[in-house]
């Protein structure tokens, strides 16, 4: 007689869940993610729940997604000085339910562990809001660095204006972010010539980068190639990557701060009627410009390290939003001819991004178990001093 012995495996799939409770312990946040893809077209919907308290349930609860820009120091307001501009940019009444609405899996799941006090809410960001950028502080510098920050905020009130209490709202970093298209663009490629006053001939660069799009800590391949059909020499070569800040604010909000750069002399001196060709490779990392003051960054959630700032995408250069970080970089390679031959530059624009995360294993299964990442009861809810350390 044969007897088949079968065992069952259950298998249970786990999910991160982000939780925040406000000071009184009446509004409970959950969010399943703190990251929320900007696709240019539109934004990723910020879903999530609250659990209320029975003690609230004759009360009204909102939810607003904050954008906190910060343009100056802390410790530079005297006087009635405030350099920090809060946007609202959505908000909606999340209790009393409205009749009507659709559930994401997360919050079916959620809503089905957490119990009855438990409710949904949604909330969409504008598809020209700015992107989340921190801009470096110096080593003295204190407070909250300067840049685009947003916020998750629930709280108890009569309407969406009302001015909430501290005790009875509960807010959480998020970040809105940009990803790297799927496609590569045209190869970038420059030429670009110089002649010289009672001098025949001209001096000829070309650069030319192996491809348009790069991401973070990826070695960027500069061509160089240089033909001089003119009687000046040239000395030195210098690649350099810079990063470019423009401040959409203030009209002189612009700068560039060179984030790698390579300065060599192998080949030269140039001399007239001879040329060079030659691959420089420059790797831009936030590592190497830990002391730089005013680089972008991506924005942070916690006091971990970061990066430097993604490129920032535009689905038209008018759609730049007034308290918005726009990044750019370029790769700038320069000639040095001496006292009087001056200097020869050329430019090329590329993009640094990070890819796209891989979607596989995100899916919420019906047996799923929620992996819950508490944050601190006891941080002032305000912007700047939110404290979203984990517990």
């Amino acid at each position: 007689m044969l007897v088949s012995n079968k065992k069952v495996i259950n298998m249970v799939y786990n999910f991160r869940v982000f939780k925040k409770q406000c000071p009184n312990g009446k509004l409970t946040m959950y969010l399943g993610k703190r990251d929320f893809v900007d696709h240019i077209s539109g934004v990723e919907p910020i879903d999530g729940v609250v659990v209320i308290d029975a003690d609230y349930k004759d009360r009204k609860v909102f939810g607003q997604v904050i954008c906190s820009f910060r343009y100056g120091r802390e410790e530079d307001e005297v006087m009635g000085l405030n350099f920090q501009k809060d946007l609202y940019l959505a908000s909606e009444q999340v209790y009393p339910p409205p009749e009507k609405a659709v559930h994401t899996k997360l919050q079916e799941r959620l809503m089905k562990k957490l119990g009855d006090n438990c409710y949904p809410f949604t909330l969409t960001l504008p598809p020209n809001a700015p992107a989340s950028v921190t801009l470096q502080p110096g080593a003295d510098d204190e407070g909250q660095p300067c840049g685009v920050h947003y916020y998750v905020k629930l709280f108890v009130g009569e309407n969406e204006s009302d001015r909430s209490h501290k005790r009875s709202a509960v807010m959480m970093a998020i970040r809105k972010v940009q990803y790297a298209p799927s496609k590569q663009g045209r190869q970038p490629c420059t030429v670009v010539r110089k002649d010289f006053m009672l001098s025949p001939g001209e001096l000829e660069l070309e650069v030319t980068l192996d491809k348009q799009l790069y991401h973070h800590g990826e070695k960027i391949a500069v061509n160089i190639c240089i033909r001089n059909n003119s009687n000046k020499v040239v000395k030195k070569i210098k690649t350099m990557v810079q990063q470019g800040v423009d401040v959409v604010l203030f009209q002189n909000g612009q700068y560039r701060t060179t984030v790698a750069s390579m300065e060599t002399q192998e080949g030269c001196p140039i001399q007239p009627g001879s040329s060079l060709q030659k691959v420089i490779y420059l790797l831009p990392l936030l590592s190497s410009n830990k002391d730089l003051r005013g680089i972008a960054l991506d924005g942070q959630l916690q006091k971990q390290d970061t990066n430097l700032a993604s490129t920032t995408l535009l689905a038209s250069p008018d759609q730049r939003d007034a308290f918005g970080i726009i990044v750019s970089y370029a790769v700038k390679v320069k000639l040095y001819l001496g006292a009087l031959g001056g200097e020869l530059s050329a430019e090329l624009p590329f993009v640094l991004m990070h890819p796209k995360p891989n979607a596989k294993g995100k899916f919420i299964h019906a047996d799923s178990q929620a992996d819950v990442e508490m944050f601190r009861q006891d941080t002032v809810i305000e912007p700047e001093a939110d404290d979203d350390h984990c517990d």
